[in-house]
């Protein structure tokens, strides 16, 4: 599946937007992001951003590899870092450049088939580390819930009108409408 380098339909930025908030409300985090990789450059884009930096962050990109979302990115592998100061993979350049340098960072790939097209992150959890397993593997669950979004919008824009089933064109409709109210 080919990704839009920035997520041109309201319904997939909708659909990222919510994935984003719910993952800053679920950590208590101060910011939550979808980057999602650029498939002609390979750059990091943000699609959707929830707290720190949601005012001036669509949009603005990373080369491949920046940072802990360019590792995510590469390796294909969910990483949590609480104390940033001892990770060689946080990029305190590129988190000045956003305006807010987070003490805590964690991130997991989004997959279509087996390419990483995108990663969520959540900044400055607000949770101990007693909960540091679970934290993560939610993390790779509202992942994969954004991919599989994406995947099946992609999918159902890419039949033509005469193909789509009844049921397939009713899934969007539902899907637009509650995207919509959810963010009116």
């Amino acid at each position: 599946m080919t990704l839009p380098a920035d997520a041109e339909t309201p319904t997939e930025r909708r659909l990222l937007q919510s994935i984003v908030e719910v993952a800053r409300h679920a950590f208590g985090a101060a910011a939550s992001s979808i980057f999602l990789v650029d498939p002609e450059a390979g750059d990091l884009v943000f699609e959707a951003v929830a707290g720190e930096g949601d005012d001036h962050l669509i949009g603005s990109r990373f080369p491949a590899g920046t940072g802990i979302a360019g590792w995510v990115a590469a390796s294909g592998q969910s990483m949590l870092v609480d104390d940033l100061r001892d990770s060689k993979h946080f990029s305190g350049e590129a988190a000045e450049s956003t305006g807010y340098v987070p003490n805590s960072i964690m991130a997991a790939p989004l997959f279509s088939d087996d390419a990483c097209i995108g990663v969520l992150e959540v900044l400055d959890r607000g949770a101990g580390g007693a909960r540091e397993m679970a934290d993560v593997e939610l993390l790779d669950l509202l992942a994969d819930q954004a991919a599989i979004g994406l995947e099946l919008l992609t999918r159902l824009r890419a039949t033509g009108p005469s193909q789509r089933s009844d049921k397939a064109l009713r899934l969007l409709e539902m899907a637009e409408s509650l995207l919509a109210r959810s963010h009116g």
